[in-house]
């Protein structure tokens, strides 16, 4: 199937069973890269489609450059990938996706315990486009993960061999090149940035029926639904449905806007409510796959957390608007430029940082080595630190420690509805109860947290923690807390509020 491609003619696969695998889908991402120009068939130059007239004139330019993926695995009973008819969708994500399962476990269909089954056979489908001449093709890492095989088919129904050149977890992205020598048509991605409102038009292989076209509008921007780290989704309405994972989403200039990753469904079917991956946002990724088969991001080396209101008015902050460093990885850059605990960062290299997430995404697209200015402020005061980027690990160590025993000693502090004893260590003192509907209970405290710091002042003893309250001046008081899961800041009402 290399070099001698076969014809393939398209399979429509159990769709009576298909229904019946419904789950709410997440599934994955992709996006394209600036290529050659196209063909002369599939030049997308050309004037944009009216939709008063229809799609027709558009499907023709873009369709030649669309493929459906099959892909086979050694292991059938594997995690991830889109199994059978186009199925399975990845695990169940965080966030309020995965309360919303949890609350309603019936919606989950075919995910036993948030995983993925490959069917009797280990094959699985998907989508991709293909994004220069000579066969460089964007689908899905959750399509090809582990895979032993994986074919694409054109529109043509011819049928061709392609390798894996990479993936990324962290996107759910995966690059893959056909095997072959032929000169294939391929799109490009837009450089315009979408705009709510703006028509989209999604193409794919919806369970296995091979090249289907889909259109709608772009609902809404920067939709974070806990895929993944660097989350920044447009919600758009076109259907789509399991087995469009990679496909693309097209503006009427037949530029790529969009890679079509996700559904929110209680029936496992679209209804309305689907997520695409910016093209902006995998140009990078993509890019680093084609060169180097991995992808590179820059690192801080730093435990953040959002700015919430309450925290903004503990600190003194004008908006509760950038993120907060609540630790510092050792050996990190951020340790090395004299970032520290506490640090509230509001740019990086000049650029506003909105939010904790926003960091995350704007630190990741930093080229590692480069020096950068972060803003940030300390005890009130404003300042530029120079930082030299790092290269984030595979697997980065967090600066977090697992919380302490309880200590038998306690004393209480009725007024955030709680009790803390002296740590084992001496290092802060132990959360021994939380009352529950009290103020600490509301903000997530609970027995076992380590209070660190009180208004900026490190406690070792309850009576540290007395002092620093008395002390305190404001209607909330920020407390740096240890849990389990590392450390982070918040922020309690005092009697003063």
């Amino acid at each position: 199937m290399s070099s001698n491609p076969t014809r393939k003619a398209p399979k429509v696969l159990g769709l009576l069973a298909a229904g019946l695998l419904g789950a709410t889908a997440m599934v994955g991402v992709t996006a394209v890269i600036p290529v050659t120009p196209a063909t002369a068939q599939n030049q997308l130059q050309a004037a944009a489609i009216d939709p008063s007239k229809g799609f027709a004139d558009l499907v023709d330019r873009v369709m030649p450059a669309v493929v459906s993926v099959q892909v086979k695995f050694a292991n059938a009973s594997a995690e991830g990938g889109e199994g059978g008819q186009g199925g399975m969708m990845p695990n169940l994500p965080e966030g309020p996706w995965g309360d919303f399962f949890k609350q309603f476990p019936q919606f989950r269909q075919g995910m036993p315990d948030g995983q993925q089954r490959r069917p009797e056979g280990g094959m699985a489908q998907g989508s991709g486009f293909i994004i220069t001449a000579d066969g460089y093709a964007v689908t899905n890492n959750h399509v090809v993960k582990d895979a032993e095989e994986v074919s694409v088919t054109l529109q043509d129904g011819m049928e061709y061999k392609a390798k894996v050149i990479g993936t990324d977890p962290k996107t759910d992205l995966a690059l893959i090149k056909i095997e072959s020598d032929k000169k294939f048509d391929h799109v490009t991605f837009t450089s315009d940035a979408p705009r709510v409102g703006d028509w989209v038009m999604a193409v794919g292989n919806p369970f296995g029926l091979g090249g289907t076209v889909t259109t709608g509008i772009i609902s809404a921007r920067g939709r974070d639904i806990g895929a993944g780290p660097y989350d920044d989704f447009l919600q758009i309405d076109a259907a789509i449905n399991r087995g469009n994972s990679g496909g693309p989403a097209f503006n009427l200039e037949g530029e790529v806007v969009g890679i079509n990753t996700a559904i929110f469904s209680p029936s496992g079917g679209s209804v309305g409510i689907g997520f695409a991956i910016p093209a902006a946002v995998a140009e990078n990724v993509i890019a680093s796959l084609k060169e180097t088969g991995s992808v590179t991001r820059g690192w801080l080396g730093v435990r953040i957390q959002p700015v919430t209101e309450d925290i903004a008015e503990s600190m003194g902050l004008a908006a509760a608007k950038g993120a907060l460093v609540s630790d510092v990885t050792e050996d990190s850059p951020a340790l090395a430029a004299g970032i520290a605990q506490g640090d509230t960062i509001l740019k990086v290299d000049g650029k506003e940082i909105e939010d904790s997430r926003d960091l995350s995404r704007k630190v990741a697209q930093l080229k590692p080595g480069q020096a950068v200015p972060v803003t940030v402020v300390r005890d009130g005061k404003t300042m530029d630190i120079s930082v030299k980027i790092g290269t984030m690990p595979a697997d980065p160590q967090m600066a977090a420690a697992p919380g302490e025993k309880k200590a038998e000693e306690s004393v209480s502090l009725a007024d955030f509805g709680l009790k803390v004893a002296p740590a084992q260590d001496g290092a802060g003192v132990t959360v021994t109860e939380v009352a529950p509907g009290s103020p600490a209970a509301e903000r997530g405290l609970k027995a076992g947290d380590i209070i660190l710091e009180v208004a900026g002042t490190e406690v070792h003893e309850p009576a540290d923690v007395t002092s620093a309250l008395k002390a305190n001046t404001k209607k909330r008081v920020l407390m740096l807390v240890k849990t389990e899961d590392g450390q982070r800041f918040l922020a309690l009402p005092t009697a003063r509020g």
